[in-house]
């Protein structure tokens, strides 16, 4: 299954997720995002008590994972165990990785910070961020850039690729499930706070070890690795978040910059702590850098998914 998942990482590096297949078909995590909304709208009603919609936001969870990873369980059965198989499996669980999308989502923001492009580089940072952005200064645009990128490479990248060599398809595809939910319905507001409750928890369960690998590949890819590992060690517990404080603060300690601090959303100000607070602000510049250390980690998760190939024999 590593050799699988070896094989999706370089389709998706090579092509992305192509302009002409999303339009006519759409993207496996936009069908599960349509079946999400169509639960969320029909089961989590308002005048339910609060009880009773914690525990259909338990079916709901249990009823998107199985939905995803049901059929991928059905059709590795039926693949072929050969080489054929798995070059099959490594397409399918193709679509499930976001390396390339990631990587462009980043970069548009680098673009228009270079041109002077203020308002532009909000615009563009408000597409991979919760955050407000409409009063980001190029410090704070490139700072949510760059932990956007270190969050969502653990989320987007090497949490699929984890669980997929762990559990071939089903695992690629139920982890996707898992974190589409968290980031639909995993919420703390009025109206999905119970709902959404569990798919939060177990997304924080299964982002556990893959978060900490990140952290990981990004310190044994930094310049400084006995540095870097010794911030991500003492600042990652202080983010909101159990995991994705690991490789925000793996990425600071790495470029030598503070990330997180204090942030709006939606007119509610967070009063966060930073990560690396002793380091210089974000620019440019390190948007680049952190661009450049995000591909290293990738090309050490290739390897690391090759060796277990080779060890495994599969």
């Amino acid at each position: 299954m590593a050799a699988a998942m070896v094989i999706a990482m370089v389709i998706d590096a090579a092509l992305g997720w192509p302009a002409a297949i999303f339009q006519r078909i759409g993207h496996p995590v936009t069908w599960l995002g349509r079946l999400i909304n169509i639960i969320d709208v029909r089961w989590n009603v308002a005048g339910d008590s609060f009880r009773l919609r914690r525990a259909k936001g338990v079916v709901a969870l249990l009823a998107v994972v199985a939905a995803a990873a049901v059929p991928a369980m059905v059709i590795q059965l039926l693949l072929p165990p050969t080489i054929i198989g798995t070059v099959l499996m490594g397409v399918l669980a193709w679509p499930l990785v976001a390396s390339r999308s990631l990587y462009h989502h980043v970069a548009a923001v680098v673009v228009p910070l270079g041109n002077g492009d203020l308002a532009g580089a909000r615009s563009a940072v408000a597409m991979i961020v919760g955050r407000d952005t409409d009063k980001l200064d190029e410090a704070g645009v490139a700072r949510a850039a760059i932990e956007s990128l270190a969050e969502n490479a653990s989320d987007g990248v090497v949490a699929p690729i984890f669980w997929g060599v762990l559990l071939g398809l089903p695992g690629i595809a139920g982890y996707k499930a898992i974190n589409t939910l968290d980031s639909m319905i995993g919420h703390r507001t009025s109206r999905h706070e119970a709902f959404g409750w569990a798919s939060a928890r177990v997304d924080d369960v299964v982002n556990f070890v893959p978060a900490r690998l990140t952290a990981l590949l990004f310190v044994l890819v930094s310049r400084r690795p006995l540095d870097t590992m010794s911030l991500a060690l003492r600042d990652a517990r202080h983010h909101r978040s159990p995991n994705a404080g690991w490789p925000e603060a793996a990425m600071a300690g790495a470029l030598g910059t503070r990330l997180s601090g204090p942030r709006t959303y939606h007119d509610r100000t967070a009063d966060e702590p930073w990560l690396n607070e002793g380091g210089h602000d974000a620019s440019r510049e390190d948007i680049w850098k952190a661009l450049r250390l995000y591909q290293f980690a990738l090309l050490l998760l290739t390897t690391i998914c090759v060796s277990v190939a080779l060890v495994v024999g599969r």
